[in-house]
């Protein structure tokens, strides 16, 4: 398996640090608003990543982190008037929702900024103590001059750089390019104690903190947006490494912009829709499809008309899985023919797997799930007597890769008539609202989703990563 990794600008090898286990990271929201379909993108691509891993074998250890204390969330509450703290909680209630929406499996951990203070707090003294930070009146900043190879990741060389984007400008640093570590408190915003005094932490320090804290000091991969290369990533590495003296990250991966009109869609320019905006016309299972069709780290030009195209082709693996649940629910599906040996599944799969190891290739990967279809849909129409092996194949093929590993495909929602299909949509809805209420530790509502289920016929079987449900007969 191939990666290409930021760091050293060339596809490597992926070697994981234990074998059979992988440490994934990925850079959260910043939970102050309704997370856009760029965003989206990022999230989505990380969660086709960790998929293809575990399809792989590989026991995957994935954390996001949730920026939970930020300028915007200040912003934000002083302009609707509540506490920081009561925003942030109301955009993580929003993003876990809208992801569980887009199928986004959940994260092992999703680590709050405001709940690793102490651990933020000890890694800032660390680096203080080793003289890489420096206080000035409350203000701590680190001295970015004195770690050597900053800038590796980015390609960026210090003495060319210049105050740009998300660099904070201040009079207080020793240079430009040195970044907070802990801001000093000002009044009515939210603080806690520190050595240096009331204050809170700044952007970077926090992932480094909670990355190291919940998966080492030397990450397997490490993802996240082009735009994060430079300086949150940047910063992270020079922060974590003088502080453990090893390489922080193996693999760094980045995904590429989604643009409009070849421009960045970015909540700043106001060229933006929201997830759930998207969500509101398109399934999740298109608009994955969509991010799939495009490799990870290229530009993207978002719009309607191509989301409908991504939806038509979505539909064609849909009208395959219809057209064989019919045949095996009718009477046509015969006991033996040599059906089976007309279809090369090893082929498929093994050219499956051959795109997503080259750098997890998903528009060629797309590509071999299309050319599968039409080749499946050419031996139904050629063949009136299909054995029902032949068909279960076809099944568990498409499942395998369209579903587990793509996302694009729910069998579950997929039935052989619209009542149907809208019984398993609403069945889907309450699984994935019980599944949230669940993360939120709403065990009550969680327990009465389930036994209300099972009162109509519908059981819930909770597997280690998702939910699946049977639908059985009952006294009523």
């Amino acid at each position: 398996m191939l990666i290409y990794n930021t760091l050293t600008r060339k596809k490597e090898e992926f070697i994981p640090i234990h074998e059979g286990q992988v440490s994934m990271y990925v850079c959260g929201p910043t939970v102050y608003d309704l997370f856009h379909i760029g965003n989206a993108r990022s999230f989505i691509m990380a969660d086709i990543i960790r998929r293809y891993l575990e399809f792989k074998g590989f026991k995957v250890k994935f954390a996001m982190n949730l920026t939970d204390i930020d300028d915007k969330i200040i912003k934000k509450s002083n302009q609707e008037n509540i506490e920081a703290k009561a925003v942030a909680e109301k955009y993580i209630s929003a993003f876990l929702e809208d992801s569980l929406k887009l199928n986004i499996k959940r994260a092992d951990l999703y680590p709050k900024a405001t709940e690793h203070i102490n651990d933020i707090i000890g890694l800032i003294k660390d680096l203080e103590e080793k003289g890489y930070a420096y206080n000035i009146d409350g203000n701590v900043f680190y001295d970015v001059s004195k770690f050597f190879g900053y800038g590796k990741l980015s390609g960026k060389k210090t003495d060319e750089l210049e105050s740009g984007a998300r660099i904070e400008i201040n009079e207080e640093k020793k240079n430009p390019l040195d970044f907070s570590l802990w801001k000093k408190a000002k009044i009515g915003e939210p603080s806690w104690e520190s050595p240096w005094g009331k204050g809170r932490p700044g952007w970077h320090i926090e992932c480094s903190a909670m990355s190291m804290k919940h998966l080492g000091e030397t990450l397997d991969i490490h993802a996240g947006g082009s735009d994060l290369i430079f300086p949150h990533h940047e910063n992270e590495i020079a922060q974590s490494e003088a502080h453990s003296g090893r390489k922080f990250v193996n693999y760094w991966m980045h995904f590429g912009f989604l643009n409009i009109q070849n421009e960045k869609m970015s909540k700043s320019l106001g060229n933006f829709f929201t997830a759930r905006d998207v969500l509101s016309k398109f399934s999740a299972e298109t608009i994955r499809l969509f991010f799939a069709q495009t490799h990870y780290a290229g530009p993207l030009n978002f719009s309607e008309e191509l989301l409908t195209a991504a939806g038509k082709g979505q539909e064609k693996i849909v009208n395959l899985v219809e057209r064989v649940n019919q045949l095996l629910s009718s009477d046509k599906a015969g006991q033996s023919t040599n059906s089976s040996s007309q279809a090369d599944f090893n082929s498929f799969r093994e050219s499956f797997v051959s795109a997503m190891d080259d750098d997890f290739n998903t528009p060629q990967a797309t590509a071999v799930i299309f050319d599968f279809v039409k080749e499946a849909n050419r031996i139904i129409d050629e063949n009136p007597n299909l054995d029902k092996a032949f068909l279960e194949k076809i099944l568990e093929f498409l499942s395998s890769t369209a579903q587990d590993v793509l996302g694009i495909l729910n069998l579950n929602s997929v039935g052989n008539d619209n009542g149907k299909s809208l019984e398993n949509d609403l069945i889907e809805l309450l699984i994935r609202l019980r599944s949230k209420a669940k993360i939120e530790k709403n065990y009550k509502l969680s327990d009465e989703i389930r036994d209300e289920l099972k009162k109509i016929g519908v059981v819930l079987q909770d597997q280690k990563e998702k939910t699946i449900y049977k639908k059985v007969k009952t006294d009523a």
